[in-house]
């Protein structure tokens, strides 16, 4: 394919659009897909195509490909783009392929951004899916089980695009300037930059190279002309899909693990990526308790600290208290105690009927509730040995003894548990135990 990027066209296509492959031979990138060997290439060369779910980032080439997989078993091809149809152009296109299949030949139809649909107008193709009229085709970035009906789901196989690496994309940009006539001068230096920059977007490379040429208005394209056009360049940040919770994932994985250096990392991305880092601040305090917990008390302060820095100073003097939690989190003992109890007794509170508060804990500020002896028999701990009733109970008596709160061997924990260990034996000794075993009155 010849193509002038300088011809002057009242047409306007994107280089993007123009260089689309013409032949699977020529696609690039998703060998785990269509490659030799795979099912749906086995499929193809016995002449057979069934309904898909592409799921994958923007630009790695969801919509080429269902055109190609159309042209390889010889099918129309009509495509929907869910942003901007409705019931009209759904009800056309179903037409369409109802005349294509009166004339013996079978129909591709392709939904861009399918999760952008309702659940009634997913559910609008599903007689159709069925007949045969058409082979539906639906590309999405979102994670099709949340975002898809099951019923679409069981009668589509879902297949994961992935995001294309730098090789790749390199690949890309050198056929697109072999395609070019004359093809432009462009240093190898250029190239590697705009593979980087793209991040895994095809689309994206070719669109910087289109505009990459035109700034260098037919001189060679160099390192510096690309570093003027990508400015303040963000990396891929799905502030709302699945890259965004991928990352927070990663980022909690990596300072639950105590790896400092993989936790920064994922900071910094989320950050590059133009995360919030307010948003950050709510999920490392999250991390302090859930993941450190009374082993090192101090990390919820550090935390908590951080993220009033990151209020009062902004970016980027905030960014660095944010890291400095970070990395104290990844490095700090580890324990998991609290929020395993605290989860426990969500569930058991939940489970269980709304017991009432034993009379020696009720509070008796009248008359009346002191001559119901609210109150009477409570055991003030700071006048008891130690600071501590030995053998008082302060659950309903139906719940005594329940023990979920596990202090591990790490950190302050560790001198928790021995605490916890020796009050214990305390009310095992003492005579004064409340609700012995076996009396829950």
């Amino acid at each position: 394919m010849n193509s002038d990027l300088f011809a002057a066209d009242s047409a306007y296509e994107p280089l993007a659009a123009r260089l689309r492959p013409q032949t699977l031979d020529d696609y690039i990138g998703q060998e785990q897909v269509i490659g030799p060997g795979t099912p749906l290439r086995r499929s193809l060369e016995a002449g057979h195509l069934h309904s898909l779910i592409f799921w994958g980032p923007p630009g790695v080439g969801k919509t080429t490909l269902a055109r190609l997989l159309a042209n390889y078993v010889d099918a129309a091809f009509i495509t929907l783009s869910a942003v901007l149809a409705g019931v009209k152009e759904i009800r056309e296109a179903v037409v369409k392929a109802q005349q294509y299949r009166a004339h013996g030949r079978k129909t591709v139809l392709f939904i861009d951004e399918v999760h952008r649909f309702n659940k009634s107008q997913q559910d609008a193709f599903l007689p159709y899916v069925e007949d045969g009229t058409f082979i539906f085709v639906g590309a999405t970035t979102e994670n099709p089980s949340f975002e898809l009906n099951n019923a679409l789901l069981s009668r589509a196989q879902v297949l994961v695009l992935k995001r294309l690496e730098a090789e790749q994309l390199l690949q890309l940009l050198q056929r697109a300037l072999q395609r070019l006539e004359p093809v432009p001068e462009v240093t190898p230096e250029a190239l590697q930059l705009l593979a980087v920059a793209a991040d895994g977007d095809g689309r994206r490379v070719l669109n910087m190279l289109e505009i990459g040429l035109q700034l260098a208005n037919h001189a060679p394209l160099t390192e510096p002309i690309v570093k003027e056009l990508l400015g303040n360049h963000a990396r891929r940040f799905d502030k709302g899909g699945d890259v965004f919770y991928d990352q927070i994932s990663a980022l909690h994985k990596s300072v639950r693990g105590s790896d400092p250096d993989a936790a920064l990392y994922w900071l910094v991305r989320m950050l590059d990526g133009g995360c919030d880092p307010l948003y950050v601040a709510r999920r490392v305090v999250r991390m302090a308790s859930e993941d450190i917990g009374n082993a090192d008390p101090r990390a919820l302060s550090i935390c908590t600290a951080a993220w009033d820095v990151q209020e009062r100073l902004g970016s980027p003097e905030g960014e660095l208290a944010l890291a400095q939690a970070v990395v104290y989190l990844a490095c700090a003992p580890k324990s998991n105690a609290v929020y395993s109890a605290y989860k426990q007794m969500r569930a058991l509170v939940a489970s269980g009927p709304s017991y009432e508060v034993p009379v020696h804990l009720r509070n008796a500020p009248t008359k009346l509730m002191k001559s119901l002896d609210y109150g009477a028999e409570y055991r003030y701990a700071h006048d008891e040995p130690d600071a501590y009733a030995a053998g008082e109970n302060y659950f309903p008596p139906e719940l005594k003894d329940t023990r979920l709160y596990q202090p591990v061997p790490r950190g302050l924990e560790s001198k928790i548990a021995e605490k916890l260990a020796w009050l214990r034996q305390l009310d095992q000794q003492s005579p004064q135990q409340r609700y012995p075993a076996g009396d829950g009155s």
